[in-house]
């Protein structure tokens, strides 16, 4: 599928996950997109990307916190201005709180759906209808092994995490018919410590999401 726009846009470009997931695109000579809330940490990934791309790799940055619609709204469409439609979304917004069901406030529980769940909802929106004219396009949301586990310390996580799969059903149901393929990734495992997952093992697979022949199925679990 690469070859419509070769722009990839990552929200809640991060160290980890995000930059990996940057860093495996541009090595295929895609412009890349960075959205986060630290214009200095966007800075530093846009300059890491364009040093290990395969070639001279167009990026643009803009910040913005997931969870603040017209910021994202407005970070995305800066992003697109000055690169293009984006061929390939990827979200990994997530907001950790602590509490359990009986402790936690509504506040607390609607921070995390807010960037968990409202803000993937939002990116998808503003790169959708491109992607439909295109007939082309793939949307990757990140999920967690929080959505089907119980927990008693962070239960907003999980709640987000199920919700995401959720809103990722039913965007798969509204664009497969125009090619755009969505698929939220179930990580389970840490991407930070110790016992971390290999960040650059994932973002092969986002690669080969996109670009494997068949569609794949809208849920999917890493490793």
């Amino acid at each position: 599928m690469p070859g419509v726009a070769d722009v990839v846009v990552v929200v809640a470009a991060g160290p980890g996950l995000g930059r990996a997931v940057a860093l495996r695109f541009a090595r295929e000579g895609w412009s890349v997109g960075l959205v986060a809330r630290s214009a200095a940490k966007l800075a530093d990934l846009a300059a890491d990307v364009r040093s290990r791309g395969a070639a001279p790799v167009a990026t643009a940055t803009a910040t913005a916190d997931a969870g603040d619609e017209a910021g994202l709204r407005s970070a995305l469409r800066s992003v697109s201005d000055e690169l293009g439609d984006p061929t390939v979304l990827v979200y990994n917004g997530s907001a950790y709180v602590e509490g359990s069901v009986l402790t936690l406030t509504p506040a607390d529980l609607g921070l995390a759906f807010d960037v968990g769940v409202a803000g993937a909802m939002v990116a998808a929106q503003e790169v959708a209808p491109a992607m439909r004219r295109a007939g082309a396009g793939t949307v990757l949301l990140t999920g967690s092994v929080a959505a089907d586990r119980a927990s008693t310390g962070a239960a907003a996580v999980g709640v987000a995490k199920a919700g995401l799969r959720s809103l990722a059903r039913s965007l798969h149901k509204e664009l497969a018919p125009a090619n755009v393929r969505v698929v939220t990734v179930t990580i389970d495992g840490a991407l930070r410590g110790p016992r971390a997952l290999d960040v650059d093992d994932v973002a092969d697979r986002y690669w080969a999401l996109h670009t494997q022949p068949d569609p794949p199925d809208p849920l999917q679990t890493f490793p």
